[in-house]
Formats: structure tokens, C-alpha cells, sequence
């Protein structure tokens, strides 16, 4: 069958809800001339897609502090009392640190240099 070609060949299901339709509608309703539902989804995706917003800083103030100090407890209670300090500290390193295995993938800490 030849019929007009498809302008949007790929279709995806997309699930609203009211309150998102009411507010499609409601930006659709002021477009001139007013789109169908359709390509008013389609130009609002656009739109998002093309908005630069300010990155996020990854890092709030105190932050850090507050998992240092929940890390710190938790290891507390983790590591037998009975063991001598030096111990205790070389368990403790090696919790806060990770198995060596992994330390190159960790985001977290600096890159060793070679």
C-alpha cells in the first residue's frame, strides 16, 4: 500500500497524568496556530531538550560530614572492641579505604598518579 510518507516513524506509548494533560492542554491552547496533542508533546520534549540548566553542585555543605560520621559509627560497630587500637585502626582504614580490588573504580577518591 503507497500512502503519505510517516513524518514521526517511531511511536512510543506515554503514560500522563491529569494534572500533565490539564497542562499540555493548557500551553497547546496558547500556540497559534493550536497544535494536536501530539505535536504539542513532541515540541515541548524539544523544548525541554534544548533548556541548559545550571549543574547541580554534587557536594552540600555538610554533607561529607554527616556520612563521615555515620561511616565512622557504623564501623564502630563493626570492629571488635577486644582488638588492640592498632588493629582496630588498620580495620578501620581498610572499610573507609574498600578492598583493594575495587579502589581504582571508586569515583570518590583522587587518581593515583603513575
Amino acid at each position: 500500500m503507497i500512502g503519505r510518507p510517516e513524518t514521526h516513524p517511531v511511536k512510543k506509548v506515554l503514560g500522563f497524568t491529569d494534572e500533565m494533560v490539564a497542562a499540555v492542554e493548557s500551553w497547546r491552547a496558547k500556540q497559534k496556530p493550536v497544535p494536536n496533542f501530539s505535536e504539542a508533546v513532541r515540541r515541548l520534549v524539544e523544548l525541554g531538550l534544548t533548556v541548559r540548566t545550571p549543574a547541580k553542585p554534587v557536594n552540600k555543605p555538610g554533607r561529607r560530614l554527616r556520612a563521615q560520621e555515620l561511616a565512622a559509627n557504623a564501623i564502630k560497630k563493626m570492629i571488635d572492641p577486644a582488638a588492640p587500637p592498632e588493629e582496630r585502626a588498620q580495620r578501620k582504614h581498610r572499610l573507609t579505604k574498600g578492598p583493594s580490588e575495587f579502589r581504582e573504580d571508586r569515583v570518590d577518591l583522587p587518581k593515583a598518579k603513575k
